[in-house]
């Protein structure tokens, strides 16, 4: 029987374990570099059989919410290698995650002309956090045809630049109403050109950005993550079936590294569905109730996932896969520090 403890190869990435540090947006970066401090945090969390990181914006007009780091210029990759040596250093894979906020987030976070972009002209109802407080989101800007394929072309480029940092893969952001999520959603996504209406272009966007990344960097060390139905940042999909199992008919051929799903609310029988659908590994994140925890690893047993992922249960425990091995204890996870601030609740919490 295969358990979350055996070791497994992605698509020719060796790891460990099954055991996933899923992706979580911290706020710590200087401006939009990473640190010694965040170099240490991930470091510390080696044990992983894979590390994502929190979302990195793949062009300036894609950040979305303060002190989150970037992979668009040659500074952020010379910053981004003294994170990845450390991880390597402590025996550690990790992939870069690549998150295009698109409508998410407030002009006062881009520099001054730039503002917020998305597949169609729509607002998300809500508000985001800022260096000024809390800001209503405002009306995205459409995207031009041309603006779309830039910024298909912003991903490939910094999948690149990911690779020049010394990652040993990328993960594409297409969940949690980001900017492919948003192109993916007839809520958010009310084009009537290529990139929009049926099915078919609704698809599209997500497709050509899996496409121009793999081409870039190959498609065993891409990976995408995505979460059908999920309502989070206004995100609207009453039927989400029908446009996942036509995008999972698209990537399946690709040969991609693996699929992340983070499943909201009662999709299991969805995620079952994607997973028939596509040959490569599935990174779970299921549905649960508080944090994830150690009873999702019989998910590996039972072979509804290839491998699990852990958001809070990793933030406070670094030697997570350790304490799931022995069944705890477990450090609880302080929501207070989650966002922002300096090694409180970041680096200090202890392993076993």
């Amino acid at each position: 029987m295969t358990t979350a403890f055996d070791p497994i190869d992605l698509s020719g990435t060796r790891l460990a374990n099954r055991i996933v540090m899923a992706p979580m947006t911290r706020n710590r970066a200087a401006g939009d570099l990473p640190t010694a401090l965040i170099a240490e945090y991930y470091s510390q969390r080696a044990s992983a059989g894979l590390i994502v990181t929190e979302g990195i914006q793949p062009s300036v007009v894609g950040q979305g919410y303060p002190n989150t780091p970037g992979l668009h210029s040659a500074e952020q990759v010379a910053a981004w290698r003294k994170v990845t040596d450390a991880v390597h250093t402590a025996g550690g894979r990790i992939f870069a995650q690549l998150m295009h906020t698109g409508r998410i987030g407030h002009p006062i976070l881009l520099p001054d002309g730039l503002v917020n972009v998305g597949a169609s002209p729509v607002a998300a109802r809500g508000q985001t956090f800022t260096q000024e407080g809390l800001k209503d989101f405002v009306e995205p800007r459409e995207l031009s045809d041309a603006e779309v394929r830039a910024t298909i072309t912003d991903f490939a480029t910094a999948a690149r630049n990911a690779i020049d940092a010394g990652f040993d893969g990328v993960e594409l952001h297409g969940a949690n109403g980001y900017l492919i999520h948003q192109f993916l959603a007839p809520g958010s996504n009310h084009r009537t050109d290529d990139w929009g209406g049926s099915v078919e272009n609704r698809i599209r966007f997500a497709v050509e950005v899996v496409r121009a990344v793999a081409a870039e960097i190959g498609a065993e060390r891409t990976g995408i993550r995505l979460s059908p139905g999920n309502p989070f940042n206004d995100i609207e999909e009453p039927e989400p079936e029908p446009t996942y199992t036509a995008l999972m008919a698209e990537l399946e051929p690709l040969g991609l590294a693996y699929l992340h799903i983070m499943e909201v609310g009662d999709t299991r029988e969805l995620t079952l569905s994607l997973r028939k659908r596509f040959s490569g590994a599935l990174v779970l994140n299921p549905a649960t109730e508080g944090p994830t925890g150690p009873e999702a690893l019989t998910l590996v047993e039972e072979g509804v996932a290839d491998l699990v992922s852990f958001g809070a249960l990793f933030l406070a425990n670094p030697d997570l896969p350790a304490r799931l091995r022995t069944s705890g204890p477990f450090n609880d996870p302080d929501p207070a520090t989650f966002y922002g601030g300096d090694a409180k609740g970041y680096t200090d919490y202890p392993a076993l």
